[in-house]
Order: C-alpha cells, then structure tokens, then sequence
C-alpha cells in the first residue's frame, strides 16, 4: 500500500508554507519532497524542513530540479538555460508519508504553458492550502480555492498562518465551502520544539488520524 501523501501549497509566496510543511511532517512522521527549488544563496526549503521539522536525512527527498535564482520557477530555469520538464516531476516511492511542497502559489509557472497547478492535477492528492490572515487573503484565498477546484483537484482544507482573524476564517470558510484546518500563530522564538508545540495544539485534532511511526 502506497502510503499517504499529502501537497502544501500556498496563496502567494513567502506565507510561512515551508514552516507549515515541516511542522507536518515532523506530525505525520512522513518524508519531505519539494520538487523544484528557485533560489540557493539562502537556506534552502529542503534545509529548512530538515532543521525545523527534526526530519533526518533520510526522510529529505532531493528536489527535481535546483535552480539559482529566487524567483519564478519557469524564469530561475530560463536563467540557466534549463527546461523543466513537468512529466518528469513524478512524487517519489517512500516508506512514509510524504509531504510535498509546492513553490510560491497555487498557480506559479513552471514553464511558459504549465502551472504548478496542472502538475497537482495529474497527481490528484489531496491539497492543504496555506493562507495569510492579514488584508487581502480573502480574495487571494477564495481565487486559489478556485483554481484548484477547476482542476478537480481535492482539497483536504485550508491552514492559516499568523495573528487570529476569526472573521477572515469564517468568510473563507463559508464562502470557499472548505474545512478550516486550523491556525499556526507567529512563533518567537520560532524552534522545532516551538513548531512541534504549536503544530500539535492548533492541527492535532485535523491530521490526528493520518500521522504514522514509520520507525515500527
């Protein structure tokens, strides 16, 4: 039996999706993959997981695809003379879970004709959109939701990240029709034992009945 796997994506870029996406799969116990990674000079997404999440090397998946400028996937792979091939991009065979992170938001490109939202719909697994829940995220949130829905692409629900907005919830809950996964506070310090902390408080009852010991 294929073990569960689950994508992070996001609204927009820099939303804490990475700090989310480490978070569960420090939770599930599952492995990480981020299959393409715009941008090197920095900690990587891969090393960031890793750190946060306590995820040891064996449960990092390499990224498909490296690429050295921080910017949109298709234009850092353009920059290198490189052509992502999204066939290519197939999930990987693991023991655990997986979580897979996308790059940016829901519909980032990776090529001049391909979104990574296209990619998701060949998967067909289940989606956790991340959102920010300061000012505008109702719009960018509801506009995501559809994107991902046009696709039929399943959508396991939404997870905020940031100070409590419980109107924002409410709205994109209701309008968007789709479970609200729960809030991930701003963490200072933000430690993996912090994260492990406010994972388990503010997500604990959304993915209780998917985390696994791989180690059994």
């Amino acid at each position: 039996m294929t073990p569960p796997r689950i994508v992070v994506t996001g609204t927009d870029t820099g939303i804490g999706k990475t700090v989310f996406s480490a978070g569960l799969a420090d939770f599930l116990g599952a492995s990480y993959w981020k299959p393409v990674q715009a941008g090197l000079d920095e900690e990587t997404d891969s090393e960031t997981v890793a750190r946060l999440g306590q995820l040891s090397g064996d449960r990092i998946v390499a990224e498909a695809f490296r690429l050295k400028l921080p910017a949109s996937p298709h234009h850092a792979a353009a920059s290198e003379g490189i052509s992502i091939d999204i066939e290519a991009l197939k999930p990987p065979a693991t023991r655990c879970p997986l979580v897979i992170e996308g790059a940016g938001g829901v519909l980032v490109p990776l090529t001049l004709e391909a979104t990574f939202a296209d990619v998701f719909a060949r998967w067909r697994f289940p989606v956790v959109l991340c959102a920010r829940t300061s000012l505008g995220t109702i719009n960018h949130t509801l506009l995501s939701l559809e994107a991902l829905r046009h696709r039929a692409i399943p959508v396991l629900g939404v997870a905020f990240i940031g100070d409590a907005e419980p109107e924002t919830e409410r709205v994109i809950g209701g309008i968007g029709r789709v479970p609200i996964l729960g809030r991930l506070p701003r963490l200072r310090p933000l430690t993996a034992a912090t994260l492990r902390q406010a994972f388990q408080q503010n997500f604990g009852a959304s993915f209780a009945g998917r985390a696994v010991d791989c180690d059994v």
